[in-house]
């Protein structure tokens, strides 16, 4: 998913082997400190837009409309640059098609569902308690993939859930406990989760009317999404509160805007560069380690006072996480390692 194409697998591989293995380790560093410092920045700088005292723009909703209608644009530029300027980078031409526009609708309602809950989530609850909200994304998975996909899960990845699933709930608890729980927040939280989960199954359906291509989709669903956010502005009364804002006008409140919304760009970038540069597997060892990151920034930055049991609620979380990663990713190698039976033999069972 690289700005620069995607280039040949075995090619790749045999230029990390020929580079030296510090040079190799030092690109890893930096696209792993890029994935953490966009990420945690993103949150913190949407927290800002969405729930700041200074700010006090009540208008989540245009916050993540406008972050989509950035998205959409500089989707729509650099692939208007690569036209122009061919061999600066290799860029998907996008043209709006109706028709493919149309096929990729419902993918784009769970897409705003899962970018509207998340901002919502992260507008009522903590960023020190984001991470803890949003964290039953797993269990999602595990569930829809066997109601939606029929596919069963091991005993060991339905522990880690469980893991997950005690972390969460004790997270709330201790909250509840400190006085600073919102249960609004925490139900974004819940449905966010959910809507992660089913963006990843439909994107795997809706990919081909895209031609697989990763930013042909990025382009069509913030397009949709910013065309189905119009008649939401209007119904939750976003608009006249917008116009009643008093830095509306201010050069800040619109830098700080469209810099969200270049990290909302940026996030998926990054996420496959590393994706790129390390696996699959140690890209969400990454993400789990950049939200132990996040938390403790954020209870340092807001100088909070957590008990012990709510830190216990966080690590129970990330471990969970970790453990399931890891299973998973165990149980995948022990599928690949498994002797297949030769050809004589399959044909000895057929007949």
């Amino acid at each position: 998913m690289a700005l620069m194409g995607t280039s040949d697998p075995s090619g790749e591989a045999e230029a990390s082997h020929e580079k030296p293995f510090v040079l190799r380790a030092l690109q890893i560093a930096l696209v792993v400190s890029l994935y953490w410092v966009t990420s945690i920045s993103m949150v913190f700088l949407n927290k800002y837009l969405l729930d700041s005292p200074s700010l006090q723009l009540d208008t989540p909703i245009f916050v993540t409309f406008y972050q989509c209608l950035v998205t959409a644009l500089l989707c729509k530029g650099l692939s208007s640059l690569a036209t122009c300027c061919p061999g600066t980078m290799d860029f998907p031409t996008l043209r709006l098609d109706l028709r493919v526009a149309r096929s990729i609708l419902p993918l784009s309602v769970v897409f705003i569902g899962m970018i509207t809950f998340n901002n919502l989530c992260l507008k009522y609850v903590g960023v020190a308690f984001y991470n803890v909200g949003r964290s039953l994304t797993t269990v999602f998975n595990v569930l829809l993939s066997y109601l939606l996909l029929k596919q069963t899960t091991s005993f060991y990845a339905l522990l880690t859930c469980t893991i997950i699933i005690g972390g969460f709930w004790l997270g709330v608890d201790q909250e509840g406990a400190e006085g600073t729980l919102s249960w609004m927040g925490t139900l974004f939280g819940v449905l966010a989760s959910l809507c992660v989960s089913l963006n990843a199954i439909y994107t795997k359906k809706v990919l081909p009317a895209v031609d697989g291509s990763i930013w042909r989709l990025t382009f069509y669903n913030n397009v949709n999404a910013c065309v189905l956010f119009l008649p939401l502005l209007l119904l939750l009364g976003e608009l006249p509160a917008l116009y009643n804002f008093p830095q509306l006008g201010s050069a800040h409140f619109w830098g700080m805007m469209t810099l969200g919304g270049l990290f909302g760009f940026a996030i998926g970038y990054v996420t496959g560069l590393q994706i790129k540069f390390t696996s699959p597997l140690t890209h969400n060892v990454s993400g789990t380690a950049k939200a132990c990151a996040q938390t403790v920034l954020a209870v340092l930055y807001y100088e909070e006072t957590k008990s012990f049991l709510w830190w216990m609620s966080n690590m129970m979380v990330l471990g969970g996480s970790s453990a399931y990663t890891w299973v998973r990713g165990w149980e995948m190698k022990k599928i690949q390692e498994e002797p297949r039976p030769k050809e004589d033999e399959k044909s000895n069972v057929e007949v």
